[in-house]
């Protein structure tokens, strides 16, 4: 099945106000560039956005905070943005953080079907209040929800029209759970090519998880700190 769309506009017709979307990177690795200036672009308002991080103030998920576009952010690590910082101190945007390894398990859950878990994370602080507590030998537990949600979207490296991908090196990370987890997938990649290029071997996520896929353009790949020795 062809799952190819146009560009990013196409990707993300069907996203309206107040849906939850999954946002695959890590820092701004790895992060579906396109697809956020696309929702910038659309003007979707009142958004849930679950992401491991919330971008930085001028670029990823930071462009969405700057137009008021996010209603709810379920992150782990945050502390690049200031804007984030500002509505959430003010209470304008409703935050959730998480450990970043239940995130992740989380994220994995919703996209197997399993519905919950019990994990010794976040066990004595605010993270398990309101959350159920058992024992399994002799150490406390707390049960934690699966994420899913309305659309995921998600970078790749190399892609075919299949949706079959490849990932590149860290830019792996939250991207391969979030495309099992959404209800629909869009993923935009650096290089389309036909099916058969991609060897079987090494496909990162099979095409079945992938409902658009598109080839991207213009790539910042920022670096959130850059960091080099001084001269000598």
């Amino acid at each position: 099945m062809d799952k190819r769309v146009a560009n990013a506009a196409k990707a993300i017709e069907g996203i309206i106000d107040g849906m939850t979307l999954m946002v695959g990177g890590f820092g701004l690795c790895g992060i579906p560039e396109n697809s956020i200036a696309a929702l910038v672009h659309s003007g979707v308002k009142g958004l849930t956005c679950i992401s491991n991080n919330a971008g930085v103030d001028d670029f990823g998920l930071g462009l969405l905070l700057q137009k008021h576009q996010i209603k709810k952010m379920i992150s782990s690590y945050v502390g690049e943005n200031d804007e984030f910082e500002r509505q959430m101190l003010s209470g304008e945007l409703e935050v959730d953080l998480i450990p970043q390894g239940s995130l992740a398990a989380r994220c994995q859950a919703g996209g197997a079907g399993v519905p919950a878990f019990f994990t010794p994370a976040g066990y004595g602080t605010e993270v398990a209040v309101g959350k159920e507590v058992r024992y399994f030998d002799g150490k406390p537990h707390i049960l934690e929800n699966a994420l899913i949600s309305d659309y995921a979207l998600i970078k790749a490296w190399k892609g075919d029209r299949f949706g079959n991908l490849v990932f590149k090196g860290t830019a792996r990370n939250f991207n391969p759970v979030m495309a099992m987890a959404g209800k629909i997938t869009i993923v935009e990649v650096e290089e389309l090519v036909e099916p058969g290029e991609l060897d079987p071997n090494f496909i990162h996520l099979p095409g079945v998880f992938v409902q658009r896929i598109f080839q991207g353009e213009k790539y910042e790949k920022r670096i959130e700190q850059l960091t080099v020795r001084p001269k000598a």
